[in-house]
């Protein structure tokens, strides 16, 4: 049975790559009914798109999503930096769907600030050739960890983030999280936001932080669907960090590689246009 989600929120998912976990975000994707889904950027990784690696399981994503809108429920695409080239159509609406750069919503009562963080990035601004390579060295990291993890599942032992353990020891890394975290409150409390919500740095959290004039603002970030495979949920006027691995999958079907991989790719692109044609008609376009 499906859970009812006043709203829901994911970003970094990064469509098109080797590290995207798209089964598993199908299968969380099916178990929620929420009114408002917001994608907070990097849905897509265009900077790492290859024409010949599009498997089955992302097109699976993408017919998820078309699915929701037919159904009713609104989506916000935040535009990120992996797909910027969406910043070109911002603006553009049909129906429930919106492509936007942010989305300000007044949330039990607070004022909440959605945007994806890559804008306080100094080095994606800076060199961004360097970002992108830094990127592929990324992808190559997290192909070893799901490789690891494999052998560990085969094993009996828990699973391990490689790019965590990185990122938790490497000073420079730490402050560099840090230091980005405080420039987002520093923001939320300037334009007067009580939350701010990001994704982009793949660090799932809740927590109240201060800002330079000394209001308290709650930093919330949506993690990423690559590593830690985490969403945000609100409901009943609460926010919550979900995790697939401990929330979804324990008590949940295994997948079924039947649903996920048997159909071919003309059967899926068929389902896809059906789910279109029908969210036509559902959102009045002809």
């Amino acid at each position: 049975m499906k859970r009812k989600v006043e709203i829901a929120v994911i970003s970094d998912v990064h469509l098109g790559t080797y590290g995207c976990h798209a089964r598993e975000l199908v299968h969380y994707l099916k178990s929620i009914d929420p009114q408002t889904l917001i994608l907070n950027g990097d849905i897509v990784d265009v900077w790492q798109f290859s024409k010949s690696y599009w498997p089955k399981a992302h097109m699976k994503v993408v017919k998820q999503l078309m699915g929701m809108i037919s159904k009713g429920t609104r989506i916000y695409y935040i535009t990120g930096n992996h797909d910027e080239i969406l910043r070109r159509f911002v603006g553009f609406e049909m129906g429930n769907f919106r492509i936007v750069n942010k989305v300000i919503l007044e949330i039990n009562g607070q004022k909440t600030w959605f945007f994806h963080g890559d804008v306080f990035d100094t080095s994606i601004k800076t060199a961004k050739w360097l970002a992108k390579l830094g990127g592929k060295g990324y992808d190559l990291l997290i192909l070893l960890n799901r490789a690891i993890n494999w052998i560990y599942a085969k094993m009996g032992r828990g699973r391990v983030s490689l790019s965590k353990k990185v990122k938790d020891s490497v000073k420079k890394a730490v402050n560099y999280l840090s230091d980005w975290e405080q420039s987002v409150v520093d923001m939320a409390e300037f334009h007067g936001y009580e939350l701010a919500v990001c994704g982009h740095i793949h660090k799932p959290e809740i927590k109240t932080m201060e800002g330079k004039k000394g209001g308290q603002i709650i930093y919330m970030n949506s993690g990423d669907w690559v590593e830690n495979c985490t969403a945000l949920e609100f409901n009943q006027g609460q926010w919550k960090l979900v995790s697939y691995w401990d929330d979804i999958a324990p008590g949940a079907e295994p997948l079924s590689d039947d649903d996920l991989h048997d159909q071919t790719d003309q059967d899926l692109f068929r389902e896809l246009v059906a789910e279109f044609q029908l969210g036509s008609t559902v959102m009045g376009v002809n």
